[in-house]
């Protein structure tokens, strides 16, 4: 079996496949657009796909992506501990790098430590691409941010450990597929709605979860795409989508709302790897 992922070897979302599917064969893909596209079209069964990052926030792009599939759903999460590291080819030194490369969240979760050190900042669309393009250019004053199991794949040095700001750092992975994965039974469901413009209606929308004793365990606000200035709510909460306290929540959340759809109900994530 095959599982999409946006990345290459070495990288955080190569770790969140293998830790949850562990005979899979990770199917690496240059977007996470792409790893949507690979699900949607059946060549892989599921996709590993990042969600939100504990320092940095959610990943956009995902919650964009899955507010306009229909045949996907989320069906799992992991969360994976990230350590980043400033990877260097063999023989430079820290004082050598001038420029350090990898995706965009990386290098915000790592700008105190760039700062410090007066180092720019590159972005890329993945950490271990980075380590790979350092690898393969050779050039002592360039530097990839990345785990340091991409420095052993790659052959690079290891310049300096966990640079990040927050020591504590995490990021949510969520999985996609059309069908059960099998991870467990679920006790957290998603949901994606437009609040109606109109006096009241957020409270209408979320107080119906509070009078049936259901934990709202994240709510964010997006800007609705087509639609300017009008906004999304991304909510999840602690419980299974099927149980009839949520069914009869969401029946009286759908009277103050344009659209409410179950992004996916699933087990939520264990201890991090």
């Amino acid at each position: 079996m095959k599982v999409a992922y946006q990345g290459e070897a070495g990288s955080y979302s190569e770790r969140a496949v293998r830790s949850t599917f562990p005979d899979a064969e990770p199917l690496p893909c240059d977007s996470v657009r792409l790893v949507f596209s690979r699900v949607t079209s059946g060549e892989s069964p599921f996709g590993v796909v990042p969600l939100e990052n504990s320092q940095a926030g959610s990943v956009n792009e995902t919650y964009d992506l899955l507010q306009h599939t229909s045949l996907l759903r989320i069906v799992g999460e992991v969360v994976v501990r990230v350590d980043h590291a400033l990877l260097g080819v063999p023989g430079s030194r820290l004082e050598d790098v001038r420029r350090a490369r990898s995706h965009w969240q990386a290098l915000a979760q790592c700008e105190e430590f760039l700062s410090s050190l007066r180092i720019e900042p590159v972005p890329m669309h993945d950490t271990a691409g980075a380590a790979r393009l350092i690898a393969e250019r050779g050039d002592r004053e360039e530097a990839a941010i990345a785990s340091v199991d991409a420095a052993s794949i790659f052959g690079l040095a290891v310049l300096a450990e966990r640079i990040q700001t927050e020591k504590e750092n995490f990021t949510k992975f969520a999985i996609l597929g059309r069908e059960d994965a099998g991870l467990g039974a679920p006790d957290k469901t998603s949901l994606v709605m437009a609040v109606l413009d109109r006096p009241g209606s957020l409270m209408g929308a979320l107080q119906p979860f509070a009078d049936r004793g259901i934990n709202l365990h994240k709510l964010e606000s997006r800007p609705r795409r087509g639609k300017a200035f009008e906004y999304l709510m991304y909510v999840d909460v602690m419980a299974p989508g099927d149980t009839p306290e949520l069914e009869a929540a969401l029946k009286d959340v759908e009277e103050h709302t344009s659209m409410l759809r179950v992004l996916g109900s699933y087990r939520s994530a264990d201890e991090p790897v």
